[in-house]
């Protein structure tokens, strides 16, 4: 008699019989972008606190290691360079989302790939091919449990994240399909990641996590660890412990599997703000409101800014205090953008924070859930921006899809160039960033990472 697979063994066929002649060249190109983008928010990031606190932890990036990480220069293990690269790639709040994962798709996986290409010697087609299995991975699944599991409390970045670094590091390490399995059972006692610890060090070091726990998950599979298949759907599996009965729908995961690939989606965004990207409709509303009306910031007399709801719980932050509460301050960035007309990496030192022309419009601001965008809604990324005038006057800007039209991420490699220069400004002069970029971008065709994430070490 022939069983039906369990979930975890219908993933593992599936990204077993993946490979690199399944990537379309929308798909391809989207891979070197998104890589780009990872490593130059990487880049950014390595110097924070969050990163200089966690490599300052006895045990932690102080074993010597054939890994590099990123920004810093030392040597260290497989599953430390996942970490401490996991937390920095996530470090800024700067690095790539997407609308159906509710997260951040890349910063789980490839500071867990880089990891593995570089200690077990993987060149950058098969990097490529794991990172969109990945991708597929964690974003089918997230087709499956949200919008409850978003709206619950859980970080989808850290949660689902985990199954899409075990996903993408099994595949590269070209274990079997039952091996997978093994690999995708495992990460589900490992994924965890609560919203509560937003706008703190913790968030970033969710990522970390489980880009580390993601890679664990592989090797320990490797070694012929075991796992339940039937860890997903089980009455005390995921599903039923993270969701709850009638949350969730696996249908989902395996409708129209990568036709086309979850990489491609219109959904998945390169961030143009360094912050949280549930403000980005905000900004973006409030900076055309800024150009469209030659609004003169002097004059504005309150500001009423409208989010759909679903970006409002934890971007509701009226009096950010730290940097990490700025960046997730709906109140804080909008007021930045009207003022300054952009929201850029400088805005989120102590200085700025604390400028009273902020703290001036910050008094006559108030952020509310649209009435116009319910919670299943077409867009979940939309915004207004209502500003009255000392004179009377009333402008407005209303964003109803900040993803409209696939416009969100870049469309050649080198229309990433500004953005991953400035991130690698912060620790690099500009002929060495230059050829960083030039590396990242044709990663794919690098026979071996080794000496890419050798320069990446540090300028140095």
């Amino acid at each position: 008699m022939t069983r039906t697979p369990t979930i975890a063994q219908a993933l593992g066929a599936r990204i077993h019989a993946f490979g690199p002649a399944d990537l379309t060249p929308k798909a391809r190109l989207r891979a070197r972008i998104l890589t780009l983008d990872t490593v130059a928010v990487t880049l950014a990031g390595a110097s924070m606190d969050c990163v200089e606190t966690l490599c300052a932890v006895p045990g932690i990036a102080d074993a010597p290691g054939p890994c590099t990480l990123i920004g810093r220069g030392a040597g260290v293990s497989m599953l430390d360079a996942a970490l401490v690269n996991g937390t920095a790639a996530h470090a800024l709040d700067y690095d790539d989302f997407s609308s159906v994962f509710g997260g951040h798709q890349s910063a789980p996986i490839l500071p867990a790939l880089f990891a593995l290409a570089e200690a077990e010697g993987h060149g950058g087609e098969a990097v490529m091919a794991a990172y969109a299995i990945g991708v597929e991975t964690e974003i089918r699944l997230a087709r499956a449990v949200h919008f409850h599991h978003y709206d619950k409390g859980w970080h989808p970045t850290a949660t689902l994240g985990t199954f899409g670094a075990a996903a993408a590091c099994a595949h590269l390490m070209g274990l079997s399909a039952g091996q997978i399995t093994t690999a995708l059972a495992l990460a589900v006692s490992q994924a965890a990641g609560v919203k509560a610890n937003f706008g703190t060090m913790t968030k970033p070091f969710h990522v970390g996590q489980c880009a580390r726990a993601g890679l664990l998950s592989a090797l320990l599979a490797r070694q012929g660890f075991t796992a339940n298949p039937a860890a997903f759907e089980h009455g005390q599996g995921f599903f039923e412990v993270f969701n709850g009965a009638g949350t969730y729908d696996p249908a989902r995961i395996f409708a129209d599997w990568a036709a086309p690939l979850e990489l491609e989606d219109d959904g998945i965004a390169i961030k143009p703000y360094p912050c949280c990207g549930s403000a980005h409709a905000a900004i973006r509303a409030a900076l055309n409101l800024r150009t469209e009306t030659a609004l003169d910031p002097a004059q504005i007399a309150k500001i009423t800014v409208l989010v759909h709801p679903r970006r409002l719980p934890h971007t509701d932050n009226p009096a950010p205090k730290t940097e990490l509460q700025a960046k997730f301050s709906v109140q804080y960035l909008v007021a930045r953008a009207l003022l300054d007309g952009a929201v850029k990496l400088s805005h989120f030192d102590e200085v700025a924070i604390s400028d009273p022309r902020v703290a001036a419009l910050l008094s006559n601001l108030d952020a509310r859930a649209h009435p116009e965008m319910g919670d299943h809604s077409a867009s979940q990324w939309a915004a207004e921006v209502i500003v009255e005038t000392q004179t009377g006057a009333r402008l407005s800007h209303r964003i109803d899809d900040l993803m409209a039209g696939g416009g969100a991420v870049p469309l050649t490699t080198a229309d990433m160039r500004d953005k991953f220069m400035d991130c690698a400004a912060v620790i690099g002069p500009e002929d060495w960033a230059g050829a960083v970029f030039e590396h990242v971008s044709c990663f794919d065709t690098a026979p071996s990472l080794a000496p890419m994430m050798a320069m990446m070490a540090h300028p140095s």
